[in-house]
């Protein structure tokens, strides 16, 4: 594999004491990327699963279930649209002033919104204002994981060894496992404790509220971490030369006239990681309840896949430090297009173990190739300078495209075609498509100089 020569001012940083990172900070900065990621994702993810099971009943009732259902999905994809703003806000202060000031705001964003969801009163009580703080609320969380997911992966690839980035970038992408997971469980439980009618009436709202917990403990621990090295270094040529720092000041027009060819990669490679993920955590719930199973065992069947995905995702990490980014990412895709079908027809067998078994072949592990290493493959994409919107914009594009929509369009396929799977999974396959398309476009840089 060629390397990259560092600049003279990269060097020069790399030597300087100031620069050196001991293995307890790396350490102490994944975890801090790991858990502040799994609170986002968990109040992100809580709000998929609610409106698969809850908020069509109270938040958009109507006379047609499926009418429900659909305006309940869309208001879940709306915080897609307002993802790339929440990036490229974000992104902006990231670069400018740092990713660890950041990520302390996302955070608190987040955390406020998802409280508020659980204290917002039903369309019964105030009628159409229900919907709409509903919906207010969850573009505000679509804001805040706009900027969550891109200082997030920073704080744990801009801290990595070369020979081990690939293992790094991928613990931070757990965090929607773990998120996930905490998610379904927790909603699980409670609709195992509480009847259907206590559940409807104040059960959901339990699991918004007390993710003001975590949020808490998320900030604690982000407030220990300190500044990554990539930024610090930037923040130091800035300092010895003030002229070139002034051409700099926008990262957004330099990301897009200088590197507008890396984002449109990134946000193509982006079409099967977010569209395969939303496919297994959050339609596969409806689409199981629908196929008569119960909540709580839709709900376990994805906990399950989630849980499992998380030493898997790792291990692909791992193995892409030493075989290549590119390769993990193509082996992958091609796996999932060729799966899609098979998958649907698995669930049809009515099946709790061979349900349990597709998911979990889909998500635990195919899934798991892909999204384990895009982070890092973004991050390797763009200079430090910039790298925070690089990523940021590509990655949080992608997901408003098809990631939010995909339960939408995935029931509204099914809906046009009297219930078939078919098109779902024709659909699945063309976003792997288009990724396979967009990382051919690219070159591998697995163990080449973060800056070089």
């Amino acid at each position: 594999m060629a390397t990259t020569q560092l600049s003279p001012q990269a060097a020069a940083s790399a030597a300087d004491p100031a620069f050196t990172v001991t293995d307890s900070e790396r350490r102490r900065a994944l975890f801090g990327s790991a858990v502040g990621s799994t609170i986002e994702w968990y109040d992100y993810f809580l709000y998929g699963t609610m409106s698969s099971i809850v908020f069509a009943k109270l938040f958009f009732p109507s006379d047609d279930p499926l009418t429900s259902q659909l305006l309940a999905l869309a208001s879940f994809a709306l915080a897609f649209l307002i993802r790339p703003v929440g990036g490229i806000v974000f992104a902006h202060i990231g670069d400018r002033v740092g990713r660890k000031k950041t990520l302390v705001m996302t955070l608190s964003i987040m955390g406020l919104s998802t409280v508020m969801i659980g204290l917002t009163p039903t369309y019964e009580s105030i009628g159409v204002w229900s919907p709409i703080l509903l919906t207010v609320f969850r573009l505000l969380q679509g804001l805040a994981l706009g900027g969550e997911w891109g200082g997030g992966v920073l704080l744990a690839v801009e801290y990595a060894p070369a020979n081990k980035r690939g293992f790094f970038g991928a613990v931070p992408q757990t965090g929607a496992l773990f998120g996930l997971a905490l998610g379904n469980l927790v909603t699980s439980g409670l609709s195992t404790v509480f009847s259907e009618e206590a559940f409807l009436s104040y059960g959901w709202r339990i699991p918004f509220v007390l993710s003001i917990v975590l949020v808490m403990i998320g900030m604690w621990i982000r407030h220990k971490v300190e500044e990554t090295p990539s930024f610090k270094k930037v923040a130091a040529q800035a300092k010895n030369n003030p002229s070139a720092a002034a051409e700099h000041k926008l990262p957004l027009t330099e990301t897009l006239t200088q590197h507008w060819r890396s984002v449109l990669i990134a946000i193509g490679a982006k079409f099967v990681e977010t569209s395969t993920f939303f496919l297994f955590a959050t339609f596969t719930i409806s689409y199981l309840v629908a196929q008569g199973y119960k909540r709580v065992e839709a709900l376990n069947v994805v906990l399950i896949a989630a849980l499992l995905a998380v030493p898997v995702m790792l291990y692909f990490g791992a193995l892409s430090d030493r075989i290549g980014r590119k390769k993990v990412f193509v082996l992958g895709t091609i796996a999932i297009a060729i799966y899609a079908g098979p998958y649907f027809w698995l669930l049809n067998q009515g099946s709790a173990v061979i349900s349990t078994v597709a998911v979990v072949i889909g998500f635990s592990i195919i899934w798991s190739t892909y999204g384990s290493v895009l982070g890092t493959f973004f991050a390797e994409s763009f200079p430090a300078n910039v790298r925070y919107t690089g990523i940021s914009l590509g990655y949080q594009v992608g997901a408003a495209l098809v990631g939010g929509p995909m339960p939408l369009i995935a029931t509204a396929l099914m809906a046009r075609y009297d219930g078939s799977y078919v098109p779902v999974a024709i659909f699945i396959a063309l976003c792997a498509l288009v990724s396979l398309i967009a990382i051919s476009f690219t070159k591998d840089r697995t163990g080449q100089p973060l800056d070089s």
